[in-house]
């Protein structure tokens, strides 16, 4: 592994685990009025664009950081949807 793919791993570590404190909000106060449902989504669908991208590429610090972020931000879409107010 070069320094650019150990650099890459580290962005993708510090950026991918910023969602996690998001993730536990979420499904443990079910309280998700402040997040916006049309952000999340296209989020969402840039990191599963950069996922394919990763793929594509051949970068292993791409496709895991994208990966874990996808799985992440889609835990929060999910959460937006299912514990939403009617």
């Amino acid at each position: 592994m070069n320094d650019i793919e150990i650099l890459g791993f580290a962005a993708g570590v510090l950026t991918t685990f910023a969602f996690l404190p998001q993730v536990i909000q979420v499904w443990r106060t079910r309280r998700v009025d402040d997040i916006n449902l049309t952000t999340f989504s296209a989020f969402v669908s840039g990191v599963a664009l950069w996922l394919v991208y990763g793929i594509l590429l051949g970068s292993p610090s791409v496709i895991a950081s994208n990966a874990v972020t996808f799985c992440l931000a889609m835990a929060i879409v999910v959460g937006k949807i299912r514990f939403r107010r009617r």
